[in-house]
């Protein structure tokens, strides 16, 4: 007999609840909607914008030093228990490319705390 998925698993499988899973970066973000000359509409994620992390106060945050063939997701592994909540990191930290958190060993890289960064694990718990 197969499992049961709790509801909001059972969601992420119906097209057009919505665009993105809830462990999705962007689950939260604004659709917009762009009507061409013709008529034609179409969808887009607005741009998802991150208010800055108090770096001062170290209640959002902890430092992680990265070492020798560390990766975002196993990272995520590590401190969320899902390789796949990489983005959280990258978030947290002023890099364009997420290769760059761990491309050298010995950089210390901050680490979002559940609940303390806007979009983060903690804000996701349902």
């Amino acid at each position: 007999m197969a499992d049961i998925e709790p509801y909001e698993n059972a969601l992420d499988a119906i097209p057009g609840a919505h665009p993105y899973p809830r462990t999705s970066r962007y689950h939260a973000a604004e659709i917009g909607i762009h009507t061409q000359p013709v008529g034609t509409e179409v969808r887009y994620t607005k741009r998802r914008l991150l208010p800055p992390l108090d770096r001062t106060g170290g209640d959002e945050t902890q430092p992680h030093t990265v070492g020798a063939g560390e990766r975002p997701d196993l990272l995520a592994q590590r401190y969320f228990g899902d390789p796949a909540q990489w983005w959280q990191i990258a978030d947290a930290n002023p890099v364009l490319d997420p290769h760059e958190l761990t491309d050298e060993a010995g950089r210390v890289v901050d680490i979002p705390l559940a609940g303390g960064f806007p979009g983060g694990r903690g804000d996701r718990r349902v």
